[in-house]
């Protein structure tokens, strides 16, 4: 955990009017237990037998533990006590949003509207870039389309006798792809809508595009369906492999990830903001 995933508890008591103690939240038994379980994920050092000891005497009268104390006996890492010119008490900052909304409801306000409009972006972000995908993916099936029209259909079909050859053809790259066929899918999960290719991975609907194109060709060299399919899979098996580890797909992952990062830090005045 870096230092900047720190937030300062002492600067959220300045800048809040009230008498607000550190100590007082931490004697808390709800505060007790929510640290408890922040510790359990985030550190496999932590001395669960002091813990114990500290939540069945949380909520007396008698019961006062400083910051201090906390982590000397507990090994946590969730709360930092320092002295000096910077000294202070800091939180990383899941908790330090639980310390603020402890103090002012308004804080609690600002941040579920903050969390809402965060993933409200990151929706935003997530379906532009699957959108570009399966757009891609669309022009390229036009492409596939064409040449199965041209080259396999006979032209005195009826439509119903066309879309079953058009199935066909598209259930040949789900089989070399996903290895099954649409109507396999759909009986595998018969609660999910849409189709598997709704709930491809950015790597499956780049080599999707690009076998659609690789099928085209393919059908207009006049390959017969099997060996069509056995190729397709083949190029299905190496673009993968290839992906998992291409940079540029590594890197828009990154970013994304990065991106949640700067998100977090954008929270931090959330409590200037209300306080002010």
């Amino acid at each position: 955990m870096n230092d900047w995933d720190y937030i300062s508890l002492t600067d959220m008591i300045r800048a809040k009017d009230g008498g607000f103690f550190i100590s007082d939240w931490l004697r808390n038994r709800n505060t007790i237990e929510f640290l408890g379980v922040w510790e359990q994920i985030h550190n496999p050092d932590f001395n669960y037998g002091e813990f114990a000891t500290i939540k069945s005497q949380a909520g007396l009268n008698s019961y006062k533990i400083s910051v201090k104390k906390w982590v000397e006996k507990t090994n946590a890492i969730g709360l930092k006590a320092s002295a000096g010119r910077y000294g202070g008490t800091y939180a990383y900052k899941d908790i330090a949003f639980e310390f603020g909304m402890w103090i002012s409801p308004q804080f609690k306000i600002y941040l579920i509207k903050e969390f809402d409009r965060l993933k409200a972006e990151e929706v935003q972000r997530q379906s532009l870039e699957w959108d570009l995908q399966r757009t891609l993916t669309k022009i390229n099936y036009k492409i596939h389309t064409g040449a199965i029209k041209a080259h396999i259909v006979p032209p005195t079909v009826t439509k119903e006798q066309a879309s079953i050859i058009y199935a066909s053809e598209a259930d040949m790259l789900n089989v070399a792809l996903f290895g099954k066929t649409a109507g396999q899918w759909r009986k595998e999960n018969p609660k999910l809508d849409g189709n598997m290719r709704d709930y491809a991975t950015l790597e499956q609907l780049v080599v999707l595009s690009n076998m659609e194109s690789i099928n085209a060709l393919l059908i207009k060299q006049g390959l017969p369906q099997g060996d069509r399919l056995v190729q397709l899979n083949q190029v299905a098996i190496s673009q993968l492999s290839a992906l998992a580890g291409n940079t540029h797909i590594k890197r828009l992952k990154d970013s994304a990830s990065e991106k949640k990062k700067r998100e977090s830090r954008h929270l931090r005045p959330l409590f200037e903001r209300q306080s002010a």
